[in-house]
């Protein structure tokens, strides 16, 4: 049985989180608690269950909220490219997204999102480069916006990542691994320029594999 643990801290918020996840034949479970979990006592804070089954759906439900989110992916072609679908409704705000990913090519993908109620659309176009870069320009229909984001595979199994938001002139820089032999993990800074004393938010977070 493989199972797989996962922790993250917000050095902005002083605050930790962790996930753990157990496949089970064709399933996996997943339970995630923050540090509102465990301080001043065990707690149903913060504590969410998930079933999974990849490709197919992910079940999640919230404890203390009392609340379930359900997401359904399905793949069909479409004049030989592969179109996958995905539904996502959130019970607890009634929300509802409809997702629809046209993979063109190995190097072209093209994303439309659409929200059920304020009938929002935002659109993603991938580009990857050689295998090496991938490009994301995507738009905000609703905000009138564009948002960009550039990531580059370094040295193997790292990838570097910078991403803006043009309405909240956001900018992200995020450096990850994934790697059977080194490990996993992702450190991400951000930094809102519109802000006069411009400190970025720092967060990490490392994910272990192991047999059970």
């Amino acid at each position: 049985m493989r199972a797989s643990l996962k922790g993250k801290y917000d050095l902005d918020k002083n605050g930790a989180a962790a996930t753990i996840g157990v496949g089970t034949g064709e399933l996996k479970l997943r339970a995630s608690i923050t540090d509102a979990t465990v301080v001043n006592g065990p707690s149903m804070n913060g504590l969410v269950l998930a079933v999974e089954k990849p490709g197919s759906f992910i079940v999640d439900y919230n404890v203390p909220k009392k609340d379930f989110r359900f997401q359904f992916m399905n793949s069909v072609r479409i004049a030989e490219k592969r179109l996958n679908m995905t539904y996502i409704h959130s019970q607890g705000d009634n929300r509802t997204i409809l997702e629809g990913a046209l993979v063109i090519d190995p190097a072209n993908k093209l994303l439309a999102n659409y929200s059920l109620g304020p009938g929002n659309w935002k659109f993603k176009y991938t580009y990857v480069h050689s295998g090496v870069t991938t490009f994301e320009p995507s738009y905000d229909l609703s905000k009138n916006a564009w948002d960009f984001a550039v990531a580059r595979k370094v040295y193997g199994d790292d990838v570097l990542k910078a991403t803006y938001q043009t309405t909240s002139k956001a900018l992200g820089l995020e450096w990850s691994r994934n790697s059977k032999l080194n490990g996993c993990f992702k450190i991400s800074a951000s930094l809102n320029l519109n802000e006069e004393l411009k400190v970025p938010k720092l967060t990490a977070e490392s994910t272990w594999n192991f047999d059970m």
